[in-house]
């Protein structure tokens, strides 16, 4: 099959702004898709056009019936810039179509600011929940951000207000490239009552105030950054549990017994494109890991109800799985380990005596390393310190063979 589907990217400045080669495409396609928008700027051809079809997941019943025609998809900027190509790329063989890219939205706002491009965090939040923010908040910290549309101005400075980086500086960049190109620029506790366009993105200079909630990707965060009911696991033990599970990109998680989230939201802010699917009966509980969620940064973490194992039923296999409670009941660790990736990492941890001797008979079966942690905590005793012993954990670790 020769190359029949052309991704082309276009920007404000329409027909004129395309290379040649892209306007060629445009001209000797049978069919054109794309937003109302970037149709507008192409000029009157015999080919059908058609607008993208709504919702978006059904794009892919309207391109494939096209396959073998000359076919022209438009999309904003680069289509690789998280933009539709990789979604095209999911169903349409990258040997079948050709990919034209445009200057990004995130070359555009460099350009306008002077930001170098290497020195800044790049994300979307186009068809996202702004909780995606959370994790790029740092101090000194340049974000580029791709918006939904007007409405995530106001809800990622109320967002910045929120962690106390009110003072944080907002540009405004929209409809870049275009005569309607405009950019205005105020602190995220002061933004202007505006009828911005919903075309826009945003360039934001984090700047922390006294007494800012600083929250590192780093796995180890204070206890007192989740909403808990005093279960949850605890900071220390919580980092090296992060460091044996080994969260790397595009990995998935299981969570069993996940409380109020805790290792599930630290193990998608500690890699991109990381997730997990966290199991929790408890309702308290499941209340707990939404306010993390979207307050930690981690929107797209996905919650079981119910009771394990029977609620393993259906999950997609994990890179790795933890879990934090239950695994003396019968079947949680055999459902688990079953569901596991061959080379993937099964961490355990226990704080009861029935739960030690289940990790023990495990580690004879299975191998791996068994660790316990002693963690102290500065207390007063009257007017004097002491450090007050915790609960000692029992971790088990174990690799599933390829």
């Amino acid at each position: 099959m020769t190359r029949w589907l052309t991704v082309a990217g276009m920007g404000e400045d329409g027909w004129d702004g395309l290379s040649p080669r892209a306007q060629l495409a445009i001209r000797n396609a049978e069919v054109l898709i794309g937003s109302a928008r970037l149709l507008g700027f192409t000029p009157e051809s015999a080919a059908e056009r058609h607008e993208w079809p709504q919702p978006f997941s059904a794009v892919v019943g309207r391109i494939k019936p096209l396959r073998g025609r000359k076919t022209v998809v438009l999309a904003t900027g680069d289509p690789l810039n998280y933009g539709v190509a990789r979604k095209l790329m999911e169903f349409i063989p990258f040997a079948e179509m050709e990919i034209i890219p445009h200057v990004s939205a995130f070359s555009l706002a460099a350009a306008r600011v002077g930001w170098s491009l290497p020195d800044c965090d790049t994300l979307t939040l186009h068809g996202r929940d702004a909780a995606h923010i959370e994790p790029f908040i740092q101090p000194d910290v340049r974000l580029l951000v791709l918006t939904a549309d007007r409405t995530t101005i106001p809800e990622v400075a109320r967002r910045l207000v929120a962690r106390g980086f009110g003072k944080s500086g907002i540009i405004v960049l929209e409809n870049m490239g275009g005569a309607r190109e405009r950019q205005s620029s105020f602190s995220a506790d002061a933004v202007p009552p505006s009828d911005f366009s919903d075309l826009n993105t945003l360039a934001i200079h984090c700047a922390a105030s006294p007494g800012a909630r600083v929250l590192s990707r780093l796995a180890g965060l204070p206890d007192d950054a989740f909403v808990h009911d005093g279960q949850l696991t605890k900071r220390e033990v919580r980092a090296a549990t992060l460091a044996a599970l080994g969260p790397s990109p595009g990995r998935l998680l299981w969570d069993v017994g996940a409380g109020c989230g805790s290792v599930s939201i630290e193990w998608m802010r500690a890699a991109r494109g990381c997730m997990s699917v966290a199991f929790e009966h408890d309702a308290a509980r499941l209340a707990m890991i939404a306010a993390n969620m979207d307050g930690l940064g981690a929107p797209r973490l996905r919650t079981v109800p119910g009771e394990v194992p029977a609620t393993y039923a259906g999950q997609p296999a994990p890179d790795a799985v933890f879990i934090g409670g239950g695994i003396w009941l019968p079947g949680v660790f055999e459902g688990a380990w079953q569901a596991l990736k061959p080379g993937g990492a099964l961490v355990a941890n226990v704080v009861t005596i029935e739960g030690e001797q289940r990790l023990y008979r495990l580690h004879e079966e299975h191998g791996g390393d068994i660790v316990r942690m002693d963690i102290a905590n500065l207390t007063h005793v009257g007017r004097l310190r002491a450090l007050r012993p915790r609960m000692a954990v029992t971790q088990w670790r174990a690799g599933k063979p390829w």
